[in-house]
């Protein structure tokens, strides 16, 4: 069954239209993509695998797999329960914490490290009470984790709150009518009705958590092997000149990103019926 045009221009125009879109996304994300993998391999596959193979390259992607591992599942409870209380109550402050959820998109990532370390840095006022405690956060994991969470928070909360707020409440109203517990009306009804919506929401908040570059610069110190995260090394190696790992290790990141992609459309391509109802 042929689909009705929406427009009425010439074929001359949409292909013209066709053509400027796909020569945009081939010169600004396509042709990137290749020239990353060309400058890995530029000098062999042994170059390359030996670039990721090097102690601080490996610290490097052990501390990016921990620190996501870390704050993607805190961003998931958050975003489950800050959307559950957003869609499904009324209360006084609601539309303060939507703005608040938004806060990280609104503010540089730079910014967002600059104020940890001044939460937590050496001139703080709680400099004192972590130093005689002998407690480290900034040049630490747990400042790479807490600035990680804050600005990757937002995305699982992004992705239910519209969902949810088209759903209504009135499953949830029917199930408790019927008997049903809180827990279980969220485990039996809500849970099953925005899975997807919270699988889109864990593939972008994980795939921002790894790449995310600013906010943990500025609190990392850039300690070689022990505060450096993949985006970091990946900085350290091409101010060194030494491309070819730079780009090796740049690789995984963007094997990341693409992995994430090819996720994302098998769950279209194989659940068509509930992607659609998501969107």
């Amino acid at each position: 069954m042929s689909k009705t045009p929406t427009t009425n221009e010439s074929f001359i125009v949409r292909a013209c239209l066709i053509a400027t879109a796909v020569a945009f996304i081939g010169i600004f994300v396509g042709l990137p993509i290749i020239i990353v993998f060309m400058e890995a391999f530029s000098k062999g596959i042994r170059a390359y695998f030996s670039a990721l193979a090097d102690d601080d390259a490996r610290a490097a992607i052990r501390l990016t797999l921990l620190v996501s591992a870390i704050a993607v599942p805190c961003n998931l409870v958050f975003g489950l329960v800050a959307s559950w209380a957003i869609t499904k109550f009324d209360f006084w402050g609601k539309r303060l914490l939507i703005t608040l959820i938004d806060l990280p998109f609104s503010v540089s990532p730079v910014i967002s490290g600059l104020i940890y370390v001044l939460l937590f840095g050496a001139n703080s006022t709680l400099s004192g009470f972590l130093e005689r405690h002998n407690i480290h956060i900034i040049f630490a994991v747990p400042g790479l984790v807490l600035v990680t969470i804050f600005v990757t928070f937002p995305f699982v909360a992004r992705e239910l709150i519209p969902l949810m707020e088209e759903q209504g409440t009135q499953e949830e109203e029917a199930a408790v009518m019927l008997g049903a517990s809180g827990w279980q009306v969220f485990w039996k009804v809500t849970l099953p009705n925005i899975k997807w919506g919270l699988f889109y929401g864990v593939l972008l908040c994980n795939a921002r958590a790894m790449g995310e570059f600013g906010a943990v610069s500025v609190v990392s110190g850039h300690i070689q092997g022990v505060t450096t995260t993949i985006p970091l090394h990946v900085e350290a190696l091409y101010n060194e000149y030494n491309f070819v790992a730079a780009f090796s290790v740049a690789s995984i990141l963007t094997l990341l990103a693409l992995f994430t992609l090819v996720i994302k459309r098998y769950i279209e391509y194989r659940f068509p019926g509930e992607i659609k109802a998501l969107k």
